[in-house]
């Protein structure tokens, strides 16, 4: 298993939809490779990508930062955006702020934030309007 702390940050960028994805890509060999179990790999995977996701559709720019230690997986994103003004509402399944072209590129079904909130142990969300939004994710691997 994880014997030292690993640490790997992504930059992200506003609509690059070409390049969407290879940051938790990425996150999901780097995590196969240290042998942490599938269970384990899928659920940071789901939440990495909807993050990531959620920083190429909204945000001007952001990072992804994955922390492996022996004992938890985490990533923390952080992004130059618009921010979010009421984070109840956007934690409910189903609302969404995405344009009509994020939809018709099969995106922007208002499952981000619930979804990266249900795949981890621990979920922390901040956002100031017109700064951005910073989210904590934590996986357990015990």
């Amino acid at each position: 298993m994880v014997q030292q702390e690993f640490t790997r940050t992504y930059t992200i960028h506003e609509r690059d939809f070409t390049n969407a994805g290879r940051a938790s890509t990425s996150i999901t060999n780097i995590l196969k490779e240290m042998g942490i179990r599938s269970s384990l790999v899928r659920r940071v995977a789901s939440a990495a990508y909807e993050a990531e996701m959620n920083v190429v559709m909204h945000a001007v720019r952001g990072t992804l930062t994955l922390r492996v230690t022996p004992s938890v997986i985490s990533i923390q994103v952080e992004d130059n955006g618009p921010g979010i003004e009421d984070i109840g509402l956007a934690m409910q399944e189903g609302y969404s702020t995405a344009t009509q072209e994020m939809k018709e590129l099969g995106f922007g079904a208002g499952m981000g934030l619930p979804n990266i909130q249900k795949q981890s142990d621990e979920f922390d969300i901040a956002s100031e309007v017109g700064l951005g939004t910073r989210l904590s994710i934590r996986v357990n691997l015990a």
